[in-house]
């Protein structure tokens, strides 16, 4: 048997020359319909240059009960990101300062952007862009208050755009329905998660339900958002942070409590009536 001729090397075997499929080769490639995009990398690119490649991008939601640390968790993320040299926009809408920030209830604060009902989203982020600033990722507080179309608007933003998005907001409202931009955040985000940090009630259960109370009692109806829907939850004997004369607060209570309207414990005890 006779070994088989080692093959000439040519000009086209060289190193980095270009391969010539064979004629019945099929060809699984797409060709972008856009020249401008560039092919997608082999691997995912380093932070801050996610932009120029179709690199994943995530919506994340967590959501809870007042008090849970929504914007302390917010600004730990933001915080986190900044540090890997990324850059983002922060977002708020009616923070408890009254002012154009994400603040804690344990002392952290940043000035942030207020959004409106009429904000469009993804051309606030583009105008960052036109400017030659980068946005990597946003960070929205207080997301509950979005509409809809700015829910979409954000997931828009991840899937075309590449931008990765935080969103922090109550769950329910003091009716213990769930706030429209809420429900649309649980229904497209790619990863909802309820914060951890437990808030009691005053009966020392899981508080799960945000209370509304007007004058010292409880209230069922009315408005979605008022004054005092980001104002601090005064201690017992503490006046309220409203601004008008009718003492507006909120107050988180467990199923059960919220149930029976009960803000604190009576004089009666454990399965009996309070007399008169």
């Amino acid at each position: 048997m006779t070994a088989p001729e080692p093959s000439t090397p040519t000009d086209d075997d060289s190193p980095g020359a270009p391969v010539t499929p064979p004629d019945d080769a099929v060809n699984l490639t797409v060709p972008d319909p856009d020249p401008r995009r560039r092919q997608r990398p082999s691997a995912v690119p380093v932070a801050g240059n996610r932009r120029s490649y179709p690199a994943p991008a995530h919506l994340r939601f967590f959501h809870g009960p007042m008090d849970c640390g929504k914007s302390t968790l917010a600004l730990q993320v933001d915080h986190n990101q900044a540090r890997q040299g990324r850059s983002g926009i922060l977002l708020t809408q009616g923070d408890r300062s009254g002012r154009p920030r994400i603040s804690s209830r344990v002392g952290l604060t940043r000035d942030a952007v207020e959004v409106q009902a009429t904000t469009d989203l993804r051309l606030l982020v583009r105008s960052h862009w036109g400017e030659g600033r980068r946005v990597d990722y946003l960070i929205v507080d207080e997301a509950q208050f979005l509409t809809p179309v700015q829910v979409d608007q954000l997931a828009e933003l991840v899937d075309e755009s590449h931008v990765d998005v935080w969103a922090f907001g109550l769950t329910t409202d003091f009716r213990t329905r769930l706030f429209p931009g809420t429900q649309r955040l649980l229904e497209v985000a790619d990863d909802v998660q309820r914060i951890q940090v437990e808030v009691l009630c005053w009966c020392g259960l899981p508080g799960l339900l945000n209370a509304r109370v007007v004058d010292g009692a409880m209230v069922r109806h009315g408005a979605t958002v008022v004054v005092a829907d980001t104002a601090p939850t005064p201690a017992p004997g503490e006046p309220s942070a409203g601004t008008s004369e009718t003492d507006v607060h909120y107050q988180v209570l467990c199923r059960r409590h919220h149930v029976l309207g009960q803000l604190g414990p009576t004089a009666a005890g454990p399965g009996q009536l309070a007399l008169p």
